[in-house]
């Protein structure tokens, strides 16, 4: 039995991985609401990358596969290099693979189209920003179920600032350990190209015909790409 935590994205929360749990049935499996996120609130200004990296790995007490939907990809990567002895694996789902050195702001400005930008709304002091609700469904949700995007409006809370704009130092322990990249071709959010850049530095890569969530759009097959 393997032990699989799930690392939600910016805005979202363990709420997200909701259709995709019961297919991971058999597996000691946990999705977690990170610092400042659903049920663990704290003000934007004292959300920190260090912060995020201690919670993901409070909850690997054995080798753990991580899995990060895009902006999760920073925080597992950060645990990872800390704490290499309690990691099986890296998986990033459209996320942000990171490069040494930068942050996920400084890569998500280095992409080669920048379709966040307009759904980004900036709190007035600064420290947090939430999506565009009139963007919502057509960058994160454009494939998915009404449902599921009544759902998500439901529960999208202010993604703070500070953890993406913390540059994050690799070593050779977070470059030794094995890791997963799945590209989403029919993403908005992250353009489908710069995924098969980022998942360049990746052992596997696979492909899904979906948008940035396929945790609602096709939940059995992308819990298939997460198992051991």
């Amino acid at each position: 039995m393997a032990r699989i935590l799930l690392v939600h994205g910016s805005c979202h929360g363990a709420w997200c991985w909701r259709d995709v749990l019961p297919h991971l049935a058999g597996h000691e499996v946990t999705a977690i609401d990170l610092p400042g996120h659903g049920s663990n609130p704290m003000p934007s200004d004292r959300v920190t990358l260090d912060l995020y990296a201690e919670a993901i790995l409070d909850h690997c007490d054995r080798p753990t596969y991580l899995v990060g939907h895009s902006m999760g990809g920073y925080p597992i990567s950060a645990a990872a290099d800390r704490a290499p002895e309690k990691i099986a694996r890296l998986t990033y789902l459209c996320a942000y693979l990171p490069q040494s050195g930068l942050s996920l702001a400084d890569m998500r400005r280095a992409g080669p189209r920048q379709p966040l930008k307009e759904a980004i709304e900036l709190a007035p002091d600064g420290h947090s920003f939430t999506f565009r609700d009139a963007l919502l469904e057509d960058r994160f949700y454009h494939d998915c179920p009404a449902e599921s995007i009544a759902f998500a409006r439901l529960h999208l809370g202010p993604q703070p600032v500070l953890p993406q704009e913390t540059p994050l130092d690799l070593t050779t322990r977070f470059a030794d350990l094995p890791k997963r990249y799945i590209r989403c071709a029919e993403d908005r959010a992250i353009p489908p190209e710069y995924q098969a850049v980022m998942g360049g530095a990746a052992q596997e890569r696979f492909d899904l015909p979906a948008s940035h969530s396929p945790f609602f759009s096709m939940p059995e097959r992308l819990a298939a790409l997460l198992l051991p």
